[in-house]
Parts: C-alpha cells; structure tokens; sequence
C-alpha cells in the first residue's frame, strides 16, 4: 500500500478526535474563535517537539524554503483557520457527523484550486467519485426539521453555507501545504512535513491570538482554563496535521483529500455509539453517496 494513503487514513481518523474534542470546546466554554485557536495554539509545542525529534534522529539537514514558500504557507494557514472557523460554528447547527459530512465538499473544491493553482489534474474515475460526493452533500445539506420549506431554502441555507465555506477554504489549504512541502529544497517527506507544518501553525496561532485579543477579551484565559481538553485538541492536531502534510509531499491535494473521505466512516461511528445522534432518511442517503465517493477513490488510486 502507497505510504500517502497510510498517511492519509491516519490524518483523517487523528482529524475526527480532533473536532470532537473542539466540539465538546464549542458546545460547553468557548466561542467559535477560541475553540479554533485552541486547536493551533496548543498544537504548536507538540509539533516543535516532534520536529526536532525527527531531525535529530534522522540526521537530515534542515530544510531551506524556496520560491513561494512563505505565501503557500501565509495562504494555507490563514485559509485553514477560517476553514476550522465555519466546521467548529457548524456543529452549533448540525449533528456532529452532518457537519463533518458537509465539510467534505473540501474535495471537490482541493480538485479545482489544485488544477488552477498547481495545474495537477485528477482522472477520470476521481472525477466521477467527486460527482457522487457532491450529490451526498446536497442531500445533507437538506435539514430534516424544515421539509415543509420550499425545497431551495433547505439546500441554501446557513448550514450549507458553512460547510461549502469550509470545504473551499480547507481546500486552498490543502493546495498551498502541497505547495509549500514541495517548495522545501531538501529532507523525505515527514521532515519537510513538520517543518511546513511549524511555520504554518505558529501563523495561526499569532494571527487568531491578536484578534482574540482585541475582539474577544477574556477568551483567550478561557481558552487556557480549558487547557486539560485544549492539549489534548493541540496534539491530535499536530497528529493529524502531520498526516495531511506527509501525504500532500507524496501526493497531489485532491487524491489525498478524496482518501482522507474515510473521515465519514470514523465519524459515523463516533455519533452512532458515542454521541448516541438519530439520523434521517436524507442524510443516510448523503453519506451513502458519499461512502460510494470514497469506493471509487480507493478503486481509482489504488495501484495496480
């Protein structure tokens, strides 16, 4: 088995923990902006560590950015910030596997940006599968507490709004890592991983922190109380993060996010028997859409 799909099937069950756990932050103490800004800004000590770990073992060289580095990564994490934004005040909106559903319309977005933003084109089959994935997104994006609404303000609305947002913005992301793993002059992919993966996150974590700061007063020490749930959500990020961006130096963006869909079945098992969430006919139909979407990944980028 190719090692991105290893990687990428870890990033997407080390992801599901992870917005669980900023689930639990949004719905219980935090605001929106500071369950995400807990994710990056406690992820930042676990991927120092794991970077320096990793070049000391290996007795690689650091790597050297080239061109484009600092504006893929700059780009990349501010885009998967606001991405993390709208999936963390969606869950206020949608049962948790819905809203994780609706954010995979990330891989019919990473297949556009990354042809237009690094010309990689998908196949065939991968275009067909992302054609499935999106009819499951419609389907969820129809809210089984209004179907006496007329049909179009089901499918538009704020949670469709928010999750189509995510999914664009996560893929920008997802292209602009890609860029920068490859925009590094030198080391194998988990070190040139961390290393874009650092840059990116300390980003983050300066730029939400300042807003915080002058928006939000008080959040961030809320955010710190918190810290027993919060480091936990720093290290399955770092965990996942790692994941992605090991895949994405190995792989284009949107065969590695049309992969990373196996999210759905990990997340359909944590609402199912741990969050105990009902489910309706529509959205059975979605993820069957989108687990179909997934099969045809998989059949299309194994190898031969």
């Amino acid at each position: 088995m190719p090692f991105w799909i290893i990687a990428s099937v870890f990033a997407a069950f080390m992801q599901n923990l992870r917005f669980l756990l900023q689930r639990h932050l949004k719905v219980t103490s935090l605001s929106t902006g500071g369950a995400t800004w807990a994710r990056f800004a406690f992820a930042v000590p676990f991927v120092a560590l794991a970077l320096v770990a990793y070049k000391s073992l290996s007795g690689q060289d650091w790597p050297l950015p080239g061109d484009g580095y600092w504006r893929f990564i700059v780009a990349g994490g501010i885009a998967q910030m606001l991405a993390t934004a709208c999936v963390v005040a969606l869950f206020a909106r949608r049962n948790f596997y819905v809203g994780i559903t609706l954010k995979k319309s990330e891989v019919i977005l990473t297949a556009l940006v990354g042809l237009v933003v690094l010309g990689e084109a998908v196949s065939t089959p991968v275009l067909v599968a992302i054609a499935v994935g999106f009819v499951g997104v419609l389907a969820l994006s129809d809210p089984p507490q209004e179907t006496g609404l007329p049909w179009t303000a089901r499918i538009f609305n704020a949670a469709s709004g928010y999750g189509l947002a995510s999914g664009l913005l996560f893929g920008v992301s997802a292209v602009c890592y890609r860029g920068a793993t490859l925009a590094l002059d030198s080391g194998d992919a988990p070190l040139r991983a961390a290393t874009a993966l650092l840059c990116a996150t300390i980003v983050q974590s300066v730029t939400l922190g300042l807003y915080l700061a002058l928006r939000e007063p008080g959040e961030i020490t809320r955010v710190v109380a918190s810290w027993r749930i919060s480091s936990l959500t720093g290290l399955t990020s770092m965990l996942g993060s790692l994941g992605w961006f090991t895949a994405f130096s190995l792989q284009t963006a949107a065969y590695v996010k049309a992969v990373g869909q196996i999210e759905l079945v990990f997340t359909f098992l944590f609402s199912a028997f741990w969050l105990k969430e009902k489910t309706s006919r529509n959205e059975v139909i979605g993820i069957a859409l989108i687990l179909l979407s997934l099969a045809l990944v998989f059949w299309a980028a194994w190898p031969a």
